[in-house]
């Protein structure tokens, strides 16, 4: 009985002084010099939101690496973005090219001004009419007199109904390429918004794995600290008469 009552009396002890030197652990915390330090350095260590969206913005992909999941997502959407930038290039040079066939073709065949500069509504109205004559009557008829083109300087005349056939077939791949142009710089901005969104998740992951990581270091630390101090300073002297 006497050695029982002397055994709950040191683990009485040593429980009540390592559980002070735990509480005294948590109650610095924010207070200890070490532990200003790695507050700071966990400050340095976070990423930038606002970095990462920047960077999605210039170039998909980017915002990833920069949070570091540039293997896991960020390099599909670099992909990606190289395959729409060579489909607008692409699509551009076509579009460009069909362009200047159309013009080309409105000289030789329609006798179109080739000293005069045109407007985009002009090309596509020739397309429409054998020759301005045609054009104007109708405009005339409509009442539209503001846009009747000057018999002179706008001049037209397909001759035949399959060169107007011709060049309107030409005129309107044309436009089907520009709309396509449209199409992948939309494709382009909804890749960069992918990005962004991925690029923020990414960034808020880390910095939040980051916390965990320094808040069980420091609990590590202190509990380690706590105990060994618990037994190198335990200081026991029980005496018990026989």
């Amino acid at each position: 009985m006497k050695y029982i009552f002397l055994f709950v009396v040191l683990c009485g002890a040593l429980f009540a002084q390592t559980n002070s030197k735990l509480n005294l652990a948590y109650l610095i915390l924010g207070k200890d010099s070490g532990t200003v330090k790695s507050s700071e350095s966990l400050k340095t260590a976070k990423k930038s939101v606002g970095t990462a969206i920047l960077l999605s913005a210039l170039l998909p992909g980017m915002g990833e690496l920069y949070a570091g999941t540039f293997n896991s997502s960020g390099k599909y959407l670099t992909m990606a973005e190289g395959s729409f930038l060579v489909g607008y290039i692409g699509m551009n040079s076509y579009a460009s090219w069909q362009r200047s066939n159309y013009k080309e073709f409105a000289k030789s065949r329609g006798g179109v001004n080739s000293a005069s500069t045109f407007s985009d509504d002009y090309y596509a109205d020739i397309g429409s009419y054998s020759d301005i004559k045609q054009f104007n009557d109708y405009k005339t008829l409509n009442g539209e007199f503001s846009k009747l083109y000057d018999s002179q300087r706008d001049y037209w005349s397909w001759g035949t109904e399959s060169n107007r056939k011709e060049y309107r077939n030409m005129w309107v791949s044309a436009q089907h390429a520009n709309n396509n142009l449209r199409f992948v710089v939309g494709a382009m901005l909804l890749n960069r918004l992918f990005s962004v969104i991925n690029a923020v998740r990414s960034v808020v992951a880390y910095n939040k794995s980051l916390e965990t990581v320094s808040e069980n270091n420091f609990i590590n630390k202190y509990e380690i600290s706590a105990y060994q101090d618990s037994f190198n300073s335990l200081n026991l002297s029980v005496r018990y008469n026989f």
